[in-house]
């Protein structure tokens, strides 16, 4: 659940109630491109070509994988973009039928251009959410479980549980220990006097990577 005060960038992959959230930029994911393109692999010619652009720039990502945010965006305006524009070019003069795989592909493609090209804008952006995917898969599995929250409340509880957990596990933690730590210590801290008091309990704070590795 979104903070009414968050404003940044949402990767996503293409569902359209993102685009009307406020203060979200949202960018597009490549990995569903590329999949839209594999799905209508029954048109062999058009399609393979739209996993081979696709499949060019996951391989100059790869390139830039240790690269600073700044030079990341630097090499994509010199690498990428030339890739990406030749690729508009080749969907926007594409003949295809709309309701074949490879015209839902293109309409895909067509529909979310600006998002797709978003990855320009900033070296710290993704290609992809697949990232973001993974880490959600334990909470999908999950749900098959849980089926659902019995009430709204119950969901954001979930939700604000869900990301402190994967936040720990993405700084090296043990969740379970530092579940521990938090409803041991928090409760008998005068944070809200002194929030800045939360800053020492934060999955990356040096005492908690000491105490919760």
């Amino acid at each position: 659940m979104l903070s009414e005060e968050f404003e940044g960038y949402c990767h996503c992959d293409g569902y359209v109630a993102y685009q009307n959230i406020p203060g979200l930029t949202v960018v597009g994911c490549w990995a569903h491109m590329r999949r839209k393109f594999v799905d209508a692999s029954g048109d062999k010619g058009q399609a393979a070509i739209g996993v081979a652009y696709c499949n060019q720039l996951f391989a100059l990502e790869r390139r830039f994988e240790n690269l600073s945010t700044a030079e990341r965006k630097w090499q994509r305006q010199i690498q990428l973009k030339p890739i990406l524009e030749e690729f508009w070019e080749w969907l926007e003069q594409l003949p295809v039928l709309a309701k074949s795989k490879l015209g839902q592909a293109v309409a895909y493609g067509r529909h979310l251009k600006e998002e797709l090209m978003r990855v320009l804008e900033d070296g710290r952006l993704a290609l992809s959410n697949n990232l973001a995917e993974r880490k959600i898969r334990s909470l999908t599995i999950g749900r098959k479980n849980f089926l659902f929250s019995k009430s709204e409340l119950g969901a954001t509880t979930n939700a604000i549980v869900y990301s402190i957990m994967e936040t720990a596990k993405a700084n090296g933690l043990n969740p379970y220990s530092y579940l521990c730590r938090l409803l041991t210590d928090l409760p008998n801290l005068p944070f809200r006097q002194q929030p800045e008091l939360i800053e020492t309990y934060m999955p990356w704070a040096q005492g908690i990577q000491d105490f919760c590795k």
